[in-house]
Formats: C-alpha cells, sequence, structure tokens
C-alpha cells in the first residue's frame, strides 16, 4: 500500500511539472523572441531609437568667452548640443574664431547622424566665434534656409548719469 500510494504522488509530480513545462514552453512560443532574452536580463532598459529630423534650427549663442550651439528639431526640443570646453578649448582659447568653428564641427557630426539636412540659424551674441561658426556649418553641406541675428540691442539703453555740478 506503502509502494503504491509512493508510486501514485510521484506520478502526479511528475505530470504537474510536465503540464507546467507545457505551459511555459507555449507562453514562450506567443511571446517574441525580444522579450523573452528582456525577461531573462534584469534591470536593462531598451535602447531609445533615434528619430530621423530632416529639418531643425541650429542656435549659435557667442559671448566674449565661450561659443554654445544647440541643435533643436522644429518643436525647440534639444537634440545636440557643444560648446568651446566641450570641443577641448580652454581658458581665453574658448573665445578665438578656431574654437567656434571646431565646436560647430563637432556638433555636425552628431546632427548629421539623426539625417538633418534643412536648417535655420539663429545667431545671438557679439563674440568672435560666430562669424566662423556659421561658415563651418555652410561648408559643411547642409542646406541653410535663413540667418537671423537675434543679439539684444537696447531701445532706449541705460539711464544717463546725472549732470555733474560743479
Amino acid at each position: 500500500m506503502k509502494l503504491e500510494e509512493e508510486l501514485t504522488t510521484e506520478s502526479a509530480s511528475d505530470a504537474a511539472a510536465q503540464v507546467s513545462a507545457e505551459l511555459a514552453a507555449k507562453a514562450a512560443e506567443s511571446a517574441s523572441p525580444a522579450a523573452a532574452i528582456a525577461s531573462k536580463i534584469k534591470g536593462s532598459k531598451k535602447k531609445r531609437s533615434k528619430i530621423k529630423i530632416p529639418k531643425g534650427k541650429i542656435f549659435i549663442n557667442s559671448t566674449y568667452n565661450n561659443t554654445i550651439i544647440a541643435a533643436t528639431d522644429p518643436l525647440g526640443n534639444v537634440f545636440a548640443w557643444g560648446s568651446a570646453g566641450k570641443a577641448g578649448f580652454k581658458g581665453s582659447k574658448k573665445s578665438t574664431p578656431y574654437a567656434g568653428g571646431k565646436t560647430m564641427e563637432d556638433v555636425l557630426v552628431r546632427i548629421k547622424e539623426r539625417g538633418l539636412t534643412e536648417v535655420e540659424i539663429f545667431i545671438k551674441g557679439i563674440g568672435s566665434g560666430r562669424e566662423s561658426a556659421i561658415r563651418a556649418l555652410q561648408a559643411s553641406g547642409l542646406t541653410v534656409l535663413t540667418i537671423k541675428d537675434r543679439t539684444p540691442t537696447p531701445h532706449g539703453g541705460v539711464r544717463q548719469k546725472k549732470v555733474r555740478r560743479v
């Protein structure tokens, strides 16, 4: 009797194992292979696919100390940026025209990966890197639709000094 009971309990556990194995196999078949791999790897994030952007805007902010360039889609979301400091220039070398051109070339590499072909350029500031950044952009082969200078200019200026009384 004990032997029969042991055999029936062993066969029942074997049957349960077979059923669970069949269910797991069906679930694996119905799910995609990528999902099966993703379920095995815990804590990994899916790499975001880079969307192709055919038309965009480039903002060049050129100050006395640095040149900062940002590339955006038509809605204004930044997808690539660079500065003279990020390009490897330090100190007073950041404000040179050469640094402005190299910064633009650095940003252009990342822009072309995204498929950008037509750009609008917006310039702000009076630094020395702005002209060389535009020349590097035009030499790259991108279609330049417009170039707008958005440098803020004072309308009335600051309040004048009071008249000196002697």
